[in-house]
C-alpha cells in the first residue's frame, strides 16, 4: 500500500504528524522528496555528529553557478521521515528528478526567453478559503498549536486535489518530468517487494502521486534526459538562511519559533517569556518574574478573546511589547534577531567528504580557534602576537581568494600593530570555496595561485598595487613576487602620470608592513621611488590647459603625493618633489588653483620666507589678474585649512585688500569660489575670520599698550619666587 503523505516544509506540526503517522504504519521503506544523487550520503544522518540545521549541498562540478541547497532543521517533516528509518532500520531514498538532469536542462534551456511560470501555493489558496490573509497565521493554528491532527493527510489530500484541478496549468517544463521520476521511483520499490510504501512530499505533489497515469507515458516522458557531472555533500546551514527573508524559496519567518514548538511542543508561554527575559537580561535590560507571568497571562487573555486553544507567536509578541518593552517596539527586532529568527548553526562530522580547500579552511579554523558562527563575532588581534599574527595572516589569504567571511574595520589608537576583524559564517560560502578550490588543495596554495591569476590580468597598475598591498599582510611571497614584476613593467610601460600618481600611495604604505611583519619593504621602494621620479619629471606639464573638474581631482593627487613624499622620508625624493612644486607654482600656464596649492605645500616645507610668501600673494592677487583665476588661486592655497590668514597679519592684508578692490558684479561672479573655499575650514577657523572681518583694519595691527610697571616693587619678590622654585641663592 502507498502511503502520500503531503506536508509543508519545516513545520513542526508538519513534522509530529508524520512521525506519528510512520509510527503508527510501520512502513517497510520511506521515500523523500529530495535528489537520489545524495542517497550515498543519507547514512551520515545517522551520526551524532551531523546536527541540524543542515543542508545537502549539490553542484555541477564543471559549472558552480549551477547549485542547489535541500536544509534541514529538526522540525523538518523530511528530517523526522529519514530519522525514523534509521531508527527503524527501514530503507530511505530521495525520489525526487535527479539534479543531473535538472543542471543539463538549465544548460539547454539557458538561452530561452523566460516566460512567466504559474505555481499555485496551495497553503494559501487554503487559508484564503478559511477567511485567513496571512497564510502563516492560518497555518500555525491548523497545524501548529493543533495536537491533535487525526486523519490530516486525507485532509490535505483532497484539498489539493481541488486546487490542482482550479489551477491553471504550470508552464514550468520541469515540473511534469519531476513528478514523472517521482512516480519512477515509486514503481521501482512496489517491483522491490515493499507492501507498504510511506512517500513523503510536498502536499503540492500528492494528486500527481495517486492518480498515476501509465507507465509508459511516465517512461516515454523520462526518455533521453541529458546529463552532467554532479557532485553532493552535507554542510552546516543556518536559521537565518532558513527564514524566507535570507530569499529561501521555502522559507519560513519563524525558524527560532519553530524550534521551540519542536522542542516544548505543550508550552503555555512560560518558557518562550523566560527566554525573551534571559535574553533582555543578557543585554543588561532588567526584567522581573512578576514580569513574566503578567506577560504570560495577557498572551494567554489574548488567545481566549481569539478563540485560540492557545497563544501563539502573534499573542506572544504582542504581550512581549505591551508588559517586556513597554511599547518599544525597537526591543522588538533584538527578540525577532535572536530568538523568532535565531542564530543557530548545525554542524557536520569532520571526516565527511568535502572538497580538500574546505577541509583545509576547517582545519585552519579549529587551530586558530576561530569558529564559524551564524552571528556576528569580533575580534581584536595583536599582530606581536604569534597565534593573532597567524590569524591575521589566514584571514587576509580568504580576503584574497574573494571569501567574505571576515571584514576588516578601522581600529583606531592601536598602533600598526593591531587589527579588528568581524566574522560571520555564511553556509553559502561553500561554493566560492569549491570555487576556488581548482587553484590549490590549501589556503596558501590556492591564494597564490589565485593571485597570480589576477595579477597576470590586471586591466591597471591601481589594481595590480591594491593586490600587492593585500598580498604582503598574507605573507605570499610568490605571489608578491608576480605582482613587484607586473607593477613594474606596467609602471614602465605608462606614460600615464595621473595613474602613476594614483598608484604612489599603497605603494608607499607598504612599508609600513617591515616591522611588524617582518616583511621586506625594500621589495617596493625602488619601483615608487622610480615612479617618483618619472611623476617629477612630467608633472609640470600635466597641470597646464587643464578644466576647472579635472584640477580638483589633480589636487587631492597632489595631496596624496605630497604624503607619500613626507612617509618616505628620503632626502632625494624629497628634493626632487620641492623642485617640481617649485616649477608647478612659478608657470604662468599652470592651472591656479594647483599653483595655489604648490604654493601651499612649498610655504608647508618652510621653503618661503615671509617677504617671499607675501610677494607671491600678490603677485596671484594682483589688479592684472583676473578676479576668477585670483579667486581659484586662494582656493588651492587656503586648501584645508584658513589657519594661516588668522596668524600671518601680511597675508590677511593681501587677501582684505584684494577682496575690498572687487567691483559688485565681479564679486559675485567669485563668491562661490570663495565660499567652497571657506567651506572646507573648520567651523572655529571660520567664526574667528568673522571676528576679524569685524574688526576692520584694526584687526591687521598689533596693538601695543604701554603698562606703568613697579620695577622696585617686582625686584622685592624675586627672591620669594626662587625660593618656591627650590633655589636658595640670594639674588
Amino acid at each position: 500500500m502507498i502511503h502520500t503523505l503531503g506536508i509543508r516544509h519545516h513545520g513542526p506540526g508538519s513534522a509530529r504528524n508524520v512521525k506519528e503517522f510512520l509510527e503508527a504504519t510501520r512502513p517497510d521503506i520511506v521515500l523523500v522528496e529530495g535528489p537520489p544523487e545524495a542517497d550515498a550520503i543519507l547514512q551520515w544522518s545517522n551520526n551524532t555528529e551531523l546536527q541540524p540545521p543542515v543542508a545537502i549541498l549539490l553542484y555541477q562540478v564543471d559549472n558552480l553557478h549551477h547549485s542547489v541547497f535541500y536544509p534541514f532543521a529538526a522540525f523538518s517533516p523530511e528530517w523526522q521521515a529519514i530519522q525514523y528509518a534509521y531508527e527503524h532500520n527501514v530503507p530511505v531514498r530521495f525520489m525526487d528528478m535527479p539534479m543531473t538532469h535538472t543542471f543539463a536542462l538549465r544548460n539547454i534551456d539557458k538561452d530561452k526567453p523566460e516566460e512567466p511560470s504559474f505555481r499555485a501555493d496551495p497553503v494559501s489558496w487554503l487559508a484564503r478559503a478559511d477567511g485567513y490573509s496571512d497564510t502563516d497565521k492560518w497555518w500555525e493554528k491548523m497545524f501548529e498549536q493543533r495536537t491533535s491532527n487525526e486523519q490530516v493527510f486525507e485532509a490535505v489530500s483532497e484539498a489539493i486535489h481541488a486546487v490542482r484541478e482550479l489551477a491553471p496549468p504550470d508552464k514550468d517544463p520541469n515540473e511534469p518530468l519531476r513528478e514523472a521520476w517521482m512516480r519512477k521511483i515509486i514503481r521501482q520499490a512496489q517491483k522491490e517487494m515493499y507492501t507498504e510504501i510511506a512517500v513523503i512530499c510536498g502536499a503540492w505533489h500528492v494528486p500527481a502521486l495517486t492518480t498515476m497515469p501509465s507507465q509508459k507515458e511516465d517512461n516515454d516522458l523520462l526518455k533521453g534526459l541529458p546529463k552532467v557531472k554532479v557532485e553532493c555533500t552535507w554542510i552546516p546551514w543556518t536559521y537565518e538562511r532558513l527564514s524566507f527573508h535570507s530569499g529561501y524559496g521555502a522559507g519560513i519567518e519563524s525558524p527560532g519559533w519553530y524550534d521551540h514548538l519542536w522542542e516544548f511542543p505543550q508550552d503555555d508561554g512560560t518558557r518562550w517569556m523566560a527566554k525573551v527575559a534571559q535574553l533582555f537580561r543578557s543585554k543588561d535590560m532588567d526584567t522581573s518574574v512578576a514580569h513574566i507571568i503578567e506577560a504570560v497571562r495577557l498572551a494567554q487573555s489574548l488567545a481566549a478573546l481569539r478563540e485560540l486553544p492557545r497563544a501563539g507567536l502573534e499573542e506572544l509578541n504582542e504581550a512581549t511589547l505591551s508588559v517586556l518593552c513597554n511599547g518599544e517596539s525597537v526591543l522588538m527586532q533584538l527578540i525577532h534577531d535572536q530568538l523568532i529568527v535565531g542564530n543557530k548553526i548545525g554542524s557536520v562530522p569532520f571526516d565527511i567528504p568535502k572538497p580538500p580547500l574546505q577541509s583545509d579552511i576547517e582545519r585552519l579554523q579549529k587551530k586558530l580557534r576561530l569558529p564559524a558562527t551564524a552571528d556576528w563575532k569580533d575580534y581584536i588581534l595583536d599582530l606581536r602576537k604569534e597565534n593573532d599574527l597567524e590569524r591575521s595572516i589566514f584571514l587576509h589569504r580568504l580576503q584574497l581568494l574573494q571569501l567574505p567571511w571576515a571584514e576588516k574595520t578601522d581600529i583606531s589608537g592601536k598602533g600598526t600593530f593591531k587589527e579588528q576583524w568581524r566574522l560571520q559564517w555564511d553556509p553559502a560560502f561553500i561554493i566560492e570555496i569549491i570555487d576556488k578550490g581548482v587553484y590549490g588543495n590549501t589556503v596558501e596554495t590556492a591564494a597564490n595561485a589565485y593571485v597570480k591569476h589576477l595579477a597576470t590580468s590586471a586591466a591597471s597598475l591601481k589594481v595590480l598595487c591594491e593586490l600587492l598591498e593585500n598580498a604582503l599582510p598574507a605573507e605570499l611571497p610568490h605571489a608578491v613576487e608576480t605582482l613587484i614584476r607586473q607593477v613594474s613593467n606596467q609602471s614602465a610601460a605608462t606614460g600615464d602620470v595621473i595613474q602613476l600618481m594614483e598608484v604612489i600611495p599603497p605603494l608607499v604604505t607598504i612599508s609600513r608592513y617591515g616591522n611588524v611583519r617582518k616583511t621586506d619593504a625594500a621589495l617596493v621602494s625602488g619601483i615608487a621611488t622610480g615612479m617618483i621620479t618619472r611623476i617629477c619629471i612630467s608633472l609640470p606639464g600635466v597641470c597646464t590647459g587643464i578644466a576647472e573638474e579635472a584640477a580638483q581631482t589633480l589636487l587631492q593627487l597632489f595631496l596624496q603625493m605630497n604624503n607619500a613624499v613626507n612617509m618616505l622620508q628620503e632626502p632625494d625624493i624629497t628634493t626632487q618633489w620641492q623642485q617640481t612644486l617649485h616649477v608647478i607654482a612659478a608657470a604662468n600656464n599652470t592651472s591656479p588653483v594647483i599653483a595655489g596649492y604648490s604654493t601651499r605645500l612649498l610655504a608647508d616645507h618652510k621653503l618661503f620666507t615671509s617677504e617671499q610668501l607675501v610677494q607671491a600673494f600678490y603677485s596671484a592677487m594682483s589688479a592684472a589678474v583676473l578676479p576668477g583665476t585670483a579667486a581659484a588661486w586662494l582656493e588651492g592655497f587656503l586648501k584645508g585649512s584658513g589657519t594661516l590668514l588668522l596668524i600671518d597679519p601680511d597675508l590677511w592684508r593681501v587677501v582684505n585688500n584684494w577682496v575690498h578692490q572687487l567691483q559688485e558684479e565681479v564679486f559675485i561672479q567669485v563668491l562661490p569660489l570663495l565660499r567652497r573655499t571657506f567651506a572646507s575650514f573648520t567651523a572655529a577657523e571660520r567664526r574667528k575670520l568673522g571676528e576679524k572681518v569685524k574688526q576692520g583694519d584694526s584687526g591687521t595691527q598689533t596693538s601695543q599698550t604701554e603698562y606703568d610697571i613697579a620695577e622696585e616693587r617686582g625686584a622685592r619678590g624675586i627672591p620669594v619666587i626662587m625660593q618656591l622654585l627650590g633655589y636658595n641663592n640670594n639674588i
